[in-house]
């Protein structure tokens, strides 16, 4: 049994799901919502309100992983500048803790989750839904994403894992030859 806090980064809106289980079993979401700061603060300020954001969600939940979103340059720059930002203090968070921090791209994802990498919002929410066997999708979208984020985790990491071990014995054998 896993438990995984999965970020979708933003400044404006973060957001944040906890999901805990195993792959190939049913998963049981343990909560979910949105780290906001007002557009019109400073930097700075916005960067702290994130940061005690997610700093009580790790000390409410106490994951053993934190999945973030990989930051992909989109067309709007000031965009993705805030959410490296907000990713950056997410990953911070984290790791200040010791606790392990993955990143997965919105596409891997969307496929772990839908089937399809190329899924839009709507589709990931109703299956987010569906896999947590939740009434509603979750609002705002970002926080869906959250969920999916530490869905994906909780399904790929196995697999990661397996993968990093691996290359590590491969390497230790390399290198007593």
């Amino acid at each position: 049994m896993v438990r995984v806090l999965g970020v979708d980064p933003g400044l404006t809106r973060c957001g944040v799901g906890v999901v805990e289980g195993v792959a190939g079993r049913p998963l049981t979401m343990l909560g979910v919502g949105v780290v906001r700061t007002p557009a019109d603060a400073e930097l700075g300020h916005r960067l702290v309100a994130v940061e005690q954001g997610i700093e009580q969600w790790l000390d409410e939940h106490r994951p053993e992983y934190v999945a973030v979103e990989r930051v992909f340059s989109q067309h709007n720059v000031r965009t993705v500048m805030g959410t490296a930002q907000a990713s950056a203090v997410a990953m911070l968070c984290a790791a200040r803790r010791g606790i392990p921090v993955a990143l997965h791209t919105p596409s891997e994802v969307k496929a772990a989750v839908t089937g399809s990498g190329r899924a839009d919002k709507a589709q990931v929410g109703a299956m987010v839904t569906r896999l947590l066997r939740l009434d509603a999708p979750p609002k705002p979208a970002d926080a869906a994403d959250a969920l999916a984020l530490a869905i994906c985790h909780i399904w790929r990491a196995p697999a990661q894992n397996r993968l990093q071990q691996a290359v590590a014995l491969h390497a230790s054998k390399g290198r007593r030859a």
